[in-house]
């Protein structure tokens, strides 16, 4: 069994679906740890050579996976050859969809993302209100949120924050719960008239001790003491402004983000794209 593998992927458009396609069968193998490169826009047959020439440079002797979602044929080709390991994630689908609905696909690059122009501009949108709205910044803008999530420091928030945004097309906004407001048992007025809209991450005091020791091992910030303290507070200051939680330990940042937009009533039909 392999400890570690480089993969790739690679796609005639932006690569998001590939990597999420990908991600969905690679989460089934926690025991591998798996190096990760996205590459996209890859469109003719001299851009695939180039590429294909770089990843044999990078992990040529490691066998590396390559998942392509590239429509050509000619420029697929290029990736089909031993040292790789290719998984082509349309081709094969494709034609059995073909024979199944006796119908010729369009086989263009793209054609579900640029197709509708009105969800590329809601994701843009979105994720510059997140990026605008990240730890705690620009709380006055918080009405326009359509989730804002709170919790206190390494709870996750931002990751998930970017993920709503870059996959779902959502704006979402997080806010750090410092000791201030831990102490004091006080929301920051824009958090408290969205709390609606608001979701606090939770997790147990050693899952967020064994996260904050990584980079701060050995520091009273980082102590089981400190996590319960903190994690006791901000559980209350939730209960308190009927704020719903979300347990996020052992969850990955996919499923905490759907999760979490169940709990504020976002639909995926609403933000879908």
């Amino acid at each position: 069994m392999w400890n570690a593998k480089d993969v790739y992927y690679v796609s005639d458009s932006t690569a998001l679906l590939t990597e999420d396609m990908a991600r969905s069968m690679l989460c089934q193998f926690p025991e591998i740890s798996f190096n990760e490169e996205k590459i996209p826009f890859v469109r003719t047959v001299n851009d695939a050579k180039k590429v294909l020439k770089d990843i044999l440079k990078q992990s040529g002797a490691l066998r590396p996976l390559i998942f392509c979602t590239i429509m050509d044929a000619e420029v697929r080709e290029v990736f089909d050859v031993a040292e790789v390991e290719l998984l082509d994630l349309y081709g094969g689908f494709l034609n059995t969809l073909e024979m199944a609905l006796e119908a010729k696909a369009l086989r263009e690059p793209g054609y579900f993302r640029h197709g509708d122009n009105s969800q590329i501009d809601r994701r843009v949108e979105a994720i510059h209100y997140s990026m605008e709205h990240d730890d705690g910044k620009k709380t006055g803008g918080y009405d326009q949120a359509d989730i804002i999530l709170i919790g206190v420091s390494r709870s996750g928030k931002t990751p998930v924050s970017v993920y709503l945004a870059t996959h779902m097309g959502i704006k979402a906004a997080n806010f750090p719960l410092t000791a201030d407001h831990l102490s004091n048992y006080e929301l920051p007025s824009d958090i408290v008239r969205n709390r609606i809209h608001t979701v606090g991450l939770t997790t147990s005091p050693q899952y967020l001790h064994r996260i904050r020791e990584k980079r701060y091992s050995g520091s009273r910030y980082a102590s089981v003491a400190t996590c319960s303290n903190e994690l006791r507070q901000a559980e209350q200051l939730c209960l308190q402004h009927s704020i719903k939680t979300l347990n996020t330990e052992g969850k990955s940042i996919e499923e905490i983000a759907v999760q979490a937009t169940q709990l504020v009533g976002i639909t995926k039909s609403r933000h879908s794209g």
